[in-house]
């Protein structure tokens, strides 16, 4: 499974394991690229579409784009719109993970996360900002989460162990069935 980043990485591991999935015992691997730029490197080096692995992979909404045209060079016309590049084992989260996970929990859910994570005090201060005063909760949530080092990486992993496993979002779901 190729996803953009170590977050992501982490929320897919954290979804199998609640599924009761061993990846590892599956052979497999959830490779996180630095990048969505970087999937035809990732394509390349594994020899997509003819190397003898099946691959899969994650991207937000805004890098499509780069998974389509890496795919096209690769052989793989997948068409327009998410459908063609789902049927190639692609999936695209509405604006990005931290996006879906949050819609997913709800935001009353995220900041009782938050809360045990002792960061709610944290979060109260960062929504009397100026700028943050007239977002939405879950803009605020999502800014949140990706303003320190570190941050979506931890959350990313949490928030995922926080889902109910009949909640689990859509782009997430399909590419753990895929695999």
């Amino acid at each position: 499974m190729l996803v953009e980043g170590r977050s992501d990485q982490a929320a897919v591991e954290a979804l199998a394991a609640r599924g009761g999935r061993d990846l590892h015992a599956e052979r497999v691997a959830v490779v996180p690229m630095g990048g969505a730029t970087n999937i035809g490197h990732f394509l390349r080096a594994l020899g997509f579409p003819d190397g003898g692995v099946r691959l899969a992979g994650l991207c937000d909404q805004p890098q499509q784009g780069d998974f389509r045209r890496a795919l096209q060079r690769c052989g793989r016309d997948c068409g327009p719109g998410r459908t063609g590049l789902e049927r190639l084992g692609f999936f695209v989260c509405e604006a990005d993970l931290e996006d879906e996970l949050i819609r997913a929990l709800g935001t009353d859910r995220v900041r009782q996360v938050l809360e045990a994570q002792g960061e709610l005090g944290s979060f109260r201060t960062f929504t009397r900002q100026p700028f943050q005063r007239g977002r939405s909760p879950g803009a605020q949530l999502r800014r949140f989460i990706g303003t320190r080092s570190g941050r979506k990486l931890r959350y990313a992993r949490v928030l995922a162990e926080a889902l109910d496993p009949g909640r689990v979002p859509r782009p997430l779901a399909s590419l753990l069935a895929y695999i």
